[in-house]
């Protein structure tokens, strides 16, 4: 199956825990890009696995560096600043850049000044963020790039660099070739009120030019703290780079035989912009007179991302908020949040979390100068404003602001299906609008496109969220034995992304936990109340195809035939049996929850939002089971199968406890002749049918 279309987010209702964040993207592309610039080996720590990382690694390696990853470890071998012979030839090497202007403009710039051919390209998105000014520094330094479509955007072409000559009539050796750069000096001015990537970009390949090199800034820089990042990244990697006295952001030079040194080991912050969510989580829904607060580890008030001062902003609309040097601790404080009027240019991307929380304030909120908003992965002014008035607020836009008044009451909150425009903050931001006071539902169009800088987002979120159970809807799918109950449910909770419940694999569980815990042993009467108690504090998940327990695969384990024997055992048990009622219960979390079993729809969740029985034919189920074990190298006969199958029908109809039987509100589904993908389709249309959204868009 592809990935989700989209993700249904009930009501949700406070928030309580401790998340832990993913590295910082600003942060791990700029050091894996200097650290690829280095010679030797640097081992970085704590670097952010998502879309735009993986491209940039990708790259490097493209471009000659050596890329050891392990986890979030990255060991670097690089290029010395100099391409190796390989990368140094007549066709240009192409880097698929997708989405990633962290990983787009400083590599554009490196790039140009070595002596290579490269092509840069990305996804259609890339292709309208601009990047003339960049491009026009780089020109000012002898650099040769070209645009290969539209003027002014990517995709680029680059070339080697000119070199400078030893006299007008003759080319030089290398060495005075060398000698005369080193003493040669440029000025590039750059816009600074488009993106700072540009001088981002343009700083961390000054170094490989051979000379010294100036930067004057045209215009008000904007998004200074991301400056500072890249200062401080510059400085921990040997290069110090020289400010104007008077503002420390209008000028900035770096020396001739500034050279790049590995730090050797180097250990990368959680990201700020992302840990704003979070932030703005614990103001709306952790209230401290439940003991609820909401703590964020790996980043802290000393942080040097400029990001970290949304504490401030979230501080002025009411939050409480508590910080040590690697973590941050946020619980509600006024309630209903404050109106606010802030300048955000040294928080660009966080800012836009702010707009979400003005859905929570008092009044009014403006955030002003945010013109940066336009020109990144969607237009964020335009596409933001969008969005809130779907969920029932007044917007107003400006080229570069935004002003939010929130629904005028409870009821004149709405459903609403946020479309994400392939921007992960736009996924992440509007997914707080799950707390609203009306209890209505969000969806969000698009959930992967958080994989851009935190691909476990969602998992990260609904972890520390609570939900009314009542309002978390449950999809159950019953139906006989061998009738394609799994492997339905597991493509439906992967497409929703929701919780999957394999009921008929509990008993297994259970047997297998009481005889390893020595509960249950070959001899002697079993403690029922114990193996009961036992079944009830079990830590049950059901995830990938697999069956986790404590987080050990248990998948195998359970499907041996003494787990066929245990499980027998235990299920005869009625203490057992209540327990895993309970259990069962208890699955019942936000998002949502795909039930399989054989008494979802009857017992467990009379109450589901939508109840599917398959009605397979024994005779179309013996074949599938015959065709499984014949794959798997096992010996089978067809009719022994069947009549097997007829057997357990009879007897799982006929029970006196649970019976096997439709729900009265079930809808019938003879998967006979269909295949998964169309068994699936038929079912989320049924879902579809169900929900207060209109039918997605599909997202290529």
């Amino acid at each position: 199956m592809s990935k989700p279309l989209f993700l249904d987010i009930p009501p949700l209702l406070a928030a309580n825990g401790t998340v832990h964040l993913p590295g910082s993207k600003s942060i791990s592309n700029r050091v894996l890009l200097l650290a690829g610039l280095c010679s030797g080996s640097t081992t970085l720590h704590g670097v952010l696995d998502s879309d735009d990382t993986r491209v940039m690694l990708a790259a490097l390696e493209r471009i000659g560096c050596e890329v050891v990853r392990q986890g979030t470890t990255a060991r670097i071998t690089g290029i010395g600043g100099r391409l190796p012979v390989q990368a140094v030839q007549q066709e240009p090497i192409e880097l698929f850049l997708g989405n990633a202007g962290t990983a787009m403009r400083p590599l554009t710039a490196a790039l140009a000044m070595l002596q290579g051919r490269f092509l840069m390209t990305g996804v259609p998105r890339m292709y309208e963020r601009p990047i003339g000014d960049l491009v026009d520094g780089l020109r000012q330094l002898g650099c040769d790039v070209e645009y290969a479509g539209t003027e002014g955007y990517p995709p680029l072409r680059i070339g080697p660099r000119a070199l400078p000559t030893a006299n007008a009539n003759a080319n030089a050796n290398a060495n005075a070739a060398s000698t005369l750069f080193a003493q040669h000096s440029s000025l590039v001015r750059v816009r600074g009120d488009v993106s700072s990537q540009f001088l981002t970009a343009l700083l961390m390949a000054a170094p490989l030019a051979g000379h010294t090199i100036t930067f004057e800034i045209d215009g008000e820089l904007i998004s200074k703290p991301y400056i500072a990042i890249t200062l401080n990244l510059l400085q921990r990697f040997g290069v110090t780079v020289q400010r104007d006295s008077d503002t420390g952001w209008k000028q900035f030079t770096v020396e001739a035989g500034a050279m790049y040194q590995s730090p050797g080991e180097l250990h990368i912050e959680a990201d700020a912009s992302s840990a704003s969510y979070f932030i703005a989580l614990g103001a709306i829904a952790s209230d401290p007179a439940q003991g609820h607060s909401i703590t964020v580890q790996g980043v802290g008030a000393d942080s040097i991302q400029g990001d970290i001062r949304f504490i401030e902003a979230a501080e002025a609309m009411g939050a409480s908020v508590s910080s040590t040097p690697d973590s941050i601790t946020i619980q509600r404080g006024q309630w209903p949040l404050r109106a606010i009027d802030l300048d955000c240019n040294h928080i660009p991307d966080a800012a836009m979390t702010l707009a979400v929380m003005a859905l929570y304030a008092d009044g009014t909120t403006t955030l002003r100068n945010i013109a940066s908003w336009r020109v990144k992965e969607t237009d964020r002014i335009a596409a933001m404003a969008r969005e809130l008035r779907k969920l029932g607020a007044s917007v107003e836009e400006g080229d570069d602001y935004i002003r939010v008044t929130p629904p005028a009451s409870a009821a004149d909150w709405r459903h609403a299906s946020i479309h994400t425009y392939d921007d992960h903050r736009m996924a992440m931001c509007l997914s707080l609008a799950a707390f609203n006071p009306a209890s209505r539902s969000v969806r969000i169009e698009d959930p992967a496109c958080v994989g851009k800088t935190f691909p476990h987002y969602f998992d990260a979120y609904f972890g520390v969220c609570q939900a009314d159970p009542a309002h978390v809807p449950v999809l159950c799918v019953d139906g006989p034995s061998a009738s394609g109950k799994g492997t339905l449910s597991t493509h439906l909770a992967k497409t929703l992304g929701y919780h999957l419940l394999d009921s008929g694999a509990l008993y297994r569980i259970v047997g297998l936990a009481a005889r390893r815990t020595g509960l249950l042993q070959d001899e002697g009467e079993p403690d029922a109340e114990a193996i009961a108690r036992l079944a009830a504090s079990l830590s049950i998940r059901f995830a990938d195809g697999c069956v986790w327990l404590d987080g050990e695969d248990i998948s195998d384990a359970i499907r041996t035939e003494q787990g066929g024997m245990d499980a027998s055992t235990v299920s005869a048990m009625p203490a057992v049996r209540t327990a895993l009622v309970q259990l069962q219960h208890s699955f019942r979390k936000a998002p949502g929850l795909i039930a399989d079993g054989r008494d979802m729809g009857t017992v467990i969740f009379p109450d589901a939002t939508l109840k599917v029985f398959l009605t397979a034919s024994a005779e179309k189920r013996a074949q599938r089971r015959y065709n499984q074990l014949i794959s798997k190298g096992f010996a089978a006969r067809i009719d022994d199968l069947r009549a097997d199958l007829q057997a357990r029908d009879a007897r799982d109809t006929s029970r006196a406890v649970a019976p096997l039987q439709p729900a009265q509100d079930a809808l019938p589904l003879d998967n006979s002749d269909m295949d998964v993908k169309t068994s699936v389709q038929l079912v989320l249309d049924w879902w579809q049918d169900r929900q207060p959204f209109p039918a997605p868009e599909a997202h290529g």
